[in-house]
């Protein structure tokens, strides 16, 4: 076996050696990857602060350009041309990215180094939404097996996103330099513009940079459902647009660093208001978001290693109710049932790391830390009285405040070590270890009244869910060991297995009422099923092994082919069930709901297995590079995951078709041009627990292209070509609009779809 294992290696290798056998051949040291290495004016060395090392080969470094900025106002779309990156559609700027099956909490998303958290019962306010595309210089995207000093607290991998880096001048310089763009998009009517500027001499530096986008609602490739009123309240919509996708954000920030010698401070200030972000897969919009965020950031180099710190602070205020396309009031026009319903939430997020990097010889390498996050949550939904005639006692979701979560807590402080060796030439390993603990509580709640109903029993089970003990200490840990062989300088090998572990949100924990209305506030999953939590879930552990090939010419810039399997166990999964009548009451819609194979449903949280397989692929190639019509480059990438149940035999929810992107990229001189093809299989394996809707396969064409003159650049381009009507098939289902409120009453059946043809262009100009 190990000579046919030789000779298949050596077949590879050999035809690109023979081809350059006159060539010198040297390998890259260890083929360790470094992230986030910054080139500023000054012509600085990168911050020790910003060499991860050890980065997996299935990993992916995606370089932000003002053609993405263009294209979408979602961080999160930045993404979508990753193998095994899938988005469930949120609002217009609040997707939520999957990471080969999993997603949501499941991702850790560190934006600037901070874990941000979505402070809400729908997670409208996603970690990405905090940061606009025209602040994102880069993205890394680590899937799976993830090393343990970037890892904790997920199962599914890491995602990191890293405004431009601070620029300096050179000694006895000043540098003044800015940039300010501006786009448009045909569907929707979208619009926004981008500023940034630096002033910086050789030791400080100061940078802004500032963003707006607001869209209306987009339009589908041809109608959906019926024209008509949006509610008996709201506007007219067209069959074709989708209710509840329009929105507007704003997004400041200014940054400020120090350095001197081997030694570099940073201080980041951020704030993003949301006046408004319409939902079309919620029965809820947003009408408020406000987030303030500080970010401090030290590293220096000392005779032992490099020394990296950080702390930082999220104050969130966020608030839901009914927007432009869903229906405000609720009863007859003579007795209104109730006035709108106001939700509010608030977060508090505090973190702190302690970083160390020590080389221990030539081969080895030892990263230890601490971090710890502090986390407070408060969710409550003030009264909407109902308007009754004089004299009738007041009624419905009144008089008192509704308390979903009180005091929320969940505060983790994690420890680990990693020991990267670099063998020889040929071999890399690393083997890391991490240690979890995830403290949780929260305070007493209560309903808006004692009258309420709560499927038969007025006080339950708020008074249940009060006098049971709500604290939850969790003992996680996470191992990671990878080991890559290089053979030769055209190909690379490696496999790995990694354990990780997360614990619940406070959502998933603390979620309490089983009234209906409450439990349609409780969804991440944008499928219009009604939630409730449970005290007793155990956090997930995930068993995961892959392997990846990366072959490739010896430059890397003329073909490259990337191959990764992978499979992934999931112990104690926390996925649903059919809520029983013993936690959400006899009721004949609870019992209706156990065996429905349609509607929508009531599910209560649990722990149960899992197993999510499947393979990622990518390539690219070189094709023509002529000096009179420039250079032509096919690029493909190609995704199949498939995940179930193993308690029940059921299809994972929002497990993303087989599916797959194919470019042409032209370039010449200035001028870069793109044909791009998507193509996306049938879902048909979906989850019955909860009536998951099953999408059809299609196929868009997209066309791209950007020129650069001077300190200009245009960009510009037509989404989806030839006007192809589709569903997204991690959309969920469509709520945008009517009285989504009023459980069945809203269609059941309709995935929201994807977006008919749309123009656009941008401009960027620098200073």
């Amino acid at each position: 076996m190990r000579r046919i294992f030789l000779c298949m290696i050596g077949m590879l290798c050999l035809p690109i050696e023979a081809a350059l056998w006159a060539e010198e051949k040297s390998l890259k040291e260890g083929s360790a990857i470094v992230l986030d290495e910054a080139v500023v004016s000054a012509k600085r060395e990168a911050e020790p602060s910003e060499k991860t090392g050890f980065i997996p080969l299935d990993s992916d470094r995606i370089i932000v350009t003002p053609n993405d900025w263009a294209r979408t106002s979602s961080t999160a779309e930045l993404l979508s041309n990753e193998p095994g990156v899938s988005l469930q559609q949120n609002g217009g700027v609040a997707a939520l990215p999957y990471l080969r099956g999993l997603g949501d909490d499941r991702v850790r998303i560190k934006v600037d180094g901070m874990d941000l958290i979505s402070a809400c019962a729908n997670h409208m306010n996603s970690p990405l939404s905090y940061i606009a595309p025209t602040n994102v210089s880069a993205v890394n995207v680590m899937a799976g097996i993830t090393p343990v000093s970037l890892g904790g607290d997920s199962i599914a991998g890491t995602i990191l996103v890293n405004s431009p880096p601070l620029e300096f001048a050179k000694p006895g310089e000043t540098l003044f330099k800015g940039e300010a763009g501006a786009f448009y998009r045909s569907n929707g009517n979208a619009f926004g513009g981008n500023l940034s500027g630096t002033v910086a001499n050789d030791w400080f530096s100061f940078r802004y940079s500032g963003s707006e986008a607001q869209s209306e609602n987009y339009h589908a490739a041809h109608d959906f459902k019926p024209p008509g009123r949006a509610a008996i309240d709201k506007g007219w919509l067209a069959g074709d647009e989708v209710g509840s996708s329009r929105y507007l954000a704003t997004n400041h920030a200014v940054s400020a660093a120090l350095q001197k010698d081997i030694h570099f401070l940073q201080l980041n200030f951020g704030v993003q208001y949301i006046p408004y972000q319409g939902f079309p897969n919620q029965r809820m919009d947003m009408t408020e978001n406000l987030s303030e965020q500080i970010n401090l950031h030290y590293s220096g180099q000392y005779h032992w290693g490099v020394l990296e710190t950080r702390f930082y602070n999220e104050h969130t205020r966020h608030k839901m109710d009914f927007a432009d396309d869903k229906q405000f009031y609720y009863g007859s026009l003579a007795t209104v049932l109730a006035p709108g319903m106001p939700m509010e939430t608030e977060g508090w997020n505090t973190g702190a790391l302690v970083k160390g990097t020590i080389p221990l010889s030539d081969r080895d390498t030892l990263r230890v830390g601490v971090e710890g996050q502090v986390y407070r949550l408060d969710d409550w939904w003030p009264p909407s009285p109902s308007v009754l005639p004089p004299g009738v006692a007041t009624s419905g979701m009144a008089p008192n405040t509704f308390i979903n979560i009180n005091d929320g807590q969940r505060d983790r402080i994690g420890a680990f070590g990693e020991w990267e060796a670099r063998w020889n030439p040929q071999w890399t390993s690393l083997l890391g270890f991490r240690s979890d603990t995830v403290l949780m509580d929260t305070g007493p709640v209560h309903g808006y009244n004692n009258t309420m109903m709560y499927n038969g029993a007025p006080l339950f089970p708020a008074t249940t869910f009060n006098n049971r003990d709500r604290q939850r200490t969790d003992a996680n840990f996470d191992v990671t060991a990878l080991t890559r062989y290089t053979p030769c300088d055209t190909l690379s090998f490696e496999a790995g297995y990694a354990r990780k572990s997360r614990s619940p949100n406070l959502y998933e924990r603390y979620a309490w009422s089983t009234n209906t209305m409450a439990m349609e506030m409780i969804n991440f999953a944008g499928d219009g099923n009604y939630y409730i939590g449970n005290l007793d879930l155990d956090p997930e552990s995930a068993d995961t092994f892959s392997a990846t090939l990366d072959w490739h010419d010896p430059s890397k810039e003329q073909w490259g082919l990337k191959v990764t399997p992978y499979y992934t166990w999931v112990e104690d999964y926390i996925d649903a069930r059919r809520c029983p009548p013993s936690v959400c009451g006899n009721t004949a819609a609870i019992r209706t709901s156990l065996t429905a194979k349609t509607g929508f449903v009531y599910l209560q949280l649990v722990n149960q297995s899992a197993e999510i397989y499947g393979i990622d692929a990518s390539a690219f190639v070189v094709l023509a590079k002529t000096h009179d019509y420039g250079s032509f480059t096919l690029n493909g990438v190609l995704s199949y995951a498939r995940g179930r149940n193993e308690t029940t035999d059921d299809n994972l929810y929002n497990i993303m078709p087989l599916n797959g992107k194919v470019a042409l990229v032209h370039r010449i001189g200035k001028l870069t041009s793109v044909i791009e093809g998507q193509f996306v299989d049938t879902k048909s394996d979906v989850s019955q627990v909860r009536n998951e809707v099953q999408t059809d396969a299609y196929a868009l064409l997209n066309l791209r292209a950007s020129y650069e003159w001077q300190r200009y650049r245009l960009d510009a381009g037509i989404e989806n070509v030839t006007n192809t009507f589709y569903s997204l098939p991690l959309g969920g289902a469509y709520l945008g609009q009517g009285a989504t409120m009023s459980g069945g009453v809203v269609p059941w059946g309709i995935p929201v779809p994807g977006p008919g043809r749309s123009f656009y262009a941008g401009v960027t100009a620098k200073f």
